[in-house]
């Protein structure tokens, strides 16, 4: 009965409006040259699978305060994500369910890691990212990647939701210093 009025009520963005920009984001981000040349990130699917969840962590604990819709829309797009890239490396229907419980479980896992480490210190996260991502090597790199997050994190706490939202905003860089 209100569609004449529709254009009365304010417009929302829809979830999945929201998040492709920002899920966007955070792939073109993981893809930056400088996490694999010079921050040892590995340059291998497990690597860059890492590297996307942490940037995925570090956008999710932002929109903890925004709204759980749009954080289970932005890990629904993760999800996605994963499965249309195993059906493009060839992986069969039957095995895509296991392997996306595998992502599942990577997920969860490190995030869970990165919580526990983030509430303690820099140098706890450092070693959670030395651990997940480095492979348990290159405790030089782990800081630098634990720097990073951090700016990130304060990067993302300045901006005001509708900024957030609407994706104008950028990573910074991963070789940038403060």
């Amino acid at each position: 009965m209100l569609w004449p009025f529709n254009h009365l009520r304010k417009s929302r963005p829809s979830p999945r409006g929201t998040i492709e920009p920002i899920y966007g984001m955070i792939v073109a981000q993981t893809r930056e040259p400088l996490f694999y040349r010079h921050l040892n990130v590995p340059d291998t699917v497990d690597g860059r699978l890492d590297l996307l969840i942490l940037h995925l962590w570090l956008v999710l604990r932002r929109l903890r305060g925004v709204g759980s819709q749009l954080s289970q829309a932005l890990f629904d797009r993760f999800c996605d994500d994963m499965d249309d890239n195993l059906r493009e490396m060839g992986v069969g229907d039957l095995t895509v369910p296991k392997r996306m419980q595998k992502f599942g479980e990577a997920f969860y896992g490190r995030t869970a890691a990165y919580d526990l480490a983030w509430s303690e210190s820099e140098a706890r996260l450092a070693e959670a990212l030395q651990k997940n991502i480095l492979n348990g090597e290159r405790p030089d790199s782990a800081a630098a990647l634990a720097a990073y997050a951090a700016r990130v994190t304060a990067d993302l706490a300045a901006i005001d939701d509708k900024r957030l939202l609407g994706a104008s905003w950028s990573f910074p860089r991963p070789d940038q210093q403060d």
